[in-house]
């Protein structure tokens, strides 16, 4: 069947038995037959995963209960990002994919609408109560099916250097036109430094601030897919930083180049908006500032605002080719919310849990190291997790993701337009879309 047929007959299928919050995705989930595990004896799945240490972490399973319950757990390790998508799209399509796979948030539209990962909303049990509502959503695409369980999160908060804003008679900022009125004071009492950079080789970061601003990009009418990378809000947000930018008050240079690590060592850059993973990268970035700075929320578009956006995070999910969907549920969702499995993701893997029971316990009940100085540094970061607005994906995020780096790319640096930018990246996400044969609404 050709292509443009199969996605509007998945369209069609879709809208028949699901809610449209979804729309087209939903063919998993109604095409999907009773995957209640009917067979006895041992049973034996494979992980693809990134993680550092799972295999550790599963181990535990094995010996505890796992060997109860009859069900072996085999780790194999992968890339992540797109290679990691497209590897599993093209081992489920000679119907080979691994039982589960570690998917991030944004790639779960693209693994549905392949139907390459299963629903399993009947074999999670009550696992949906050890999650903020705007974590779990990422996992339901905004329907009774669940196709993953949240593993780890990237809430986003403001780091500054907490000497220098003291020496400069800064305050920290808690909307964002304090944010630029703090970026221009900087720049009056010292030319030479830089509140901080935006970087347009990082497509998540600006997501995660057109999220927390409200935006849509991905959402669904009838059986139709409707993009909104240009709506309000997002322009709101990239006319905020492209006229930093444009007048010179913040760098317009990448991060995570050597220029970049020494601009926050030697303090030329004094604040990061990031995320909750942000002291391990500033561990190696910027070494000789350790203590030195302070995490705080997000600035907010109005003092009455209390919502943060999301950068990174991933989720487990069950393959369409499991031959044992509901074992492989039951390992998804004690991997994700057992306390010994995420105590243990913790301490080999180094991630930050989406179970809220584990945000400020064991492993998050002191600070990190490098920010010894803030003792409630977990405490805040739980806190802000909770208000992690609701994402909407869709199936070419990675479309929309390589068209920012090239279009917010020249516009960084010749300090241009960045809603022009924005236009073209709206305009490429549909065109992709509509290349794919799916059905695009107005």
């Amino acid at each position: 069947m050709p292509i443009t047929n199969r996605r509007r007959l998945f369209f069609r299928s879709a809208a028949v038995c699901v809610s449209a919050a979804l729309g087209a995705t939903a063919l998993a989930a109604c095409g999907s037959e009773d995957d209640s595990e009917a067979e006895s004896g041992p049973v034996s799945l494979t992980y693809w995963t990134w993680t550092p240490g799972m295999d550790k972490v599963v181990d535990l399973w094995n010996k505890g209960q796992g060997e109860k319950d009859q069900i072996t757990v085999t780790v194999k390790k992968q890339a992540s990002g797109d290679t990691l998508v497209t590897k599993i799209l093209t081992a489920h399509k000679a119907g080979k994919a691994p039982d589960l796979v570690q998917a991030e948030y944004q790639a779960l539209p693209t693994l549905v609408s392949n139907d390459a990962v299963a629903d399993i909303a009947g074999e999670v049990g009550d696992a949906k109560s050890k999650f903020a509502d705007g974590v779990w959503q990422q996992t339901t695409l905004g329907t009774d099916a669940v196709y993953a369980v949240p593993q780890d999160i990237g809430p986003m908060m403001f780091y500054y250097r907490e000497d220098l804003f003291k020496q400069y008679g800064l305050t920290v900022p808690t909307t964002w036109e304090q944010f630029a009125e703090t970026a221009r004071a900087l720049k009056k009492k010292a030319p030479d430094k830089d509140l901080t950079t935006f970087s347009a080789s990082d497509s998540g970061l600006f997501a995660g601030l057109a999220q927390q601003a409200g935006a849509k990009w991905w959402t669904t009418s009838g059986d139709k897919w409707k993009v909104g990378i240009n709506d309000a809000a997002s322009q709101k947000v990239a006319k905020f930083w492209g006229d930093l930018v444009k007048e010179g008050a913040i760098d317009n240079q990448p991060m995570y180049t050597p220029a970049w690590n020494k601009a926050l060592n030697t303090g030329k850059q004094i604040a990061w908006v990031s995320a909750v993973w942000a002291p391990g990268t500033l561990t190696t970035a910027a070494p000789d500032t350790k203590g030195k700075w302070a995490m705080a929320p997000l600035p907010q578009w109005s003092q009455s605002q209390n919502v943060s956006g999301s950068w990174g995070g991933s989720s487990t999910a069950v393959t369409t080719d499991s031959e044992h969907k509901a074992a492989a549920a039951k390992f998804a969702a004690w991997l994700n919310t057992d306390d010994a499995a995420l105590q243990a993701l913790a301490k080999e893997s180094g991630i930050y849990p989406a179970a809220t029971n584990a945000q400020t316990s064991g492993a998050f009940a002191t600070p990190p190291d490098y920010f010894s100085n803030q003792s409630d540094f977990y405490t805040k970061a739980a806190e802000i997790a909770k208000t992690t607005a609701p994402s909407a994906w869709g199936p070419n995020v990675n479309v929309a993701y390589t068209t920012f780096k090239d279009a917010f790319g020249k516009a960084a640096k010749d300090k241009s337009d960045f809603v022009a930018a924005l236009t073209t990246m709206q305009d490429d996400t549909v065109a992709d879309l509509e290349k794919q044969g799916f059905e695009v609404s107005e």
